[in-house]
């Protein structure tokens, strides 16, 4: 019984974590220096109580049986505690395992962001929109992504056709407003 308490939590959390990214400018990013010179910190300062906007969230992927459900869980946690080069070395794993698992592109894609390893994140990006097609959460991310590296124009492209998809993502929202902010700056 306890076991498959602690295996429904564990579940749900997985599912939680990768659902999309922040409204409140903590989003599936943060820590580093973006392109336009200023401290990404000052422009995530605002929610940082809340910790578990840090992570990478996308759709849920069934990993049952999975031998890369371990370097998944591994990522996540990493990544939550703000360890992006572990949590880089554990999502690139469990791709390595299991190509088709999004959710693990998806962590990669987050975890290279913020180690400013851009041109390597766009290629797990790609991998992202091969298997999800045109997938809101997974536009939002990228969106994400051009703002952190100080490329407002592709960011706004981005969430704006994440926001044609799915108007009602409240993620998208928050990385617009996060935007139009930063702009503002």
């Amino acid at each position: 019984m306890k076991s498959n308490v602690k295996s429904i939590f564990v579940s749900v959390v997985v599912a939680g974590l990768l659902a999309g990214c922040s409204t409140s400018g903590i989003s599936t990013h943060s820590n580093a220096l973006d392109h336009s010179g200023t401290n990404r910190d000052n422009i995530h300062n605002q929610d940082r109580d809340s910790k578990s906007l840090l992570r990478p969230k996308s759709d849920h992927v069934s990993l049952k049986g999975d031998k890369s459900k371990a370097f998944l869980a591994a990522g996540q946690e990493h990544f939550t505690n703000q360890n992006f080069g572990l949590a880089e070395k554990n999502f690139r794993k469990a791709v390595e395992v299991r190509s088709d698992n999004a959710t693990a592109w998806l962590g990669l894609a987050a975890s290279l962001d913020q180690l400013g390893r851009f041109e390597f994140s766009d290629r797990a990006y790609k991998q992202l929109v091969q298997l999800k097609q045109n997938n809101a959460r997974v536009l939002n991310n990228m969106g994400y992504s051009y703002l952190l590296r100080g490329d407002y124009q592709k960011a706004r492209s981005t969430l704006n056709r994440a926001q044609q998809i799915d108007p009602q993502l409240e993620e998208i929202q928050g990385n617009i407003h996060l935007l139009e902010k930063t702009i503002r700056s």
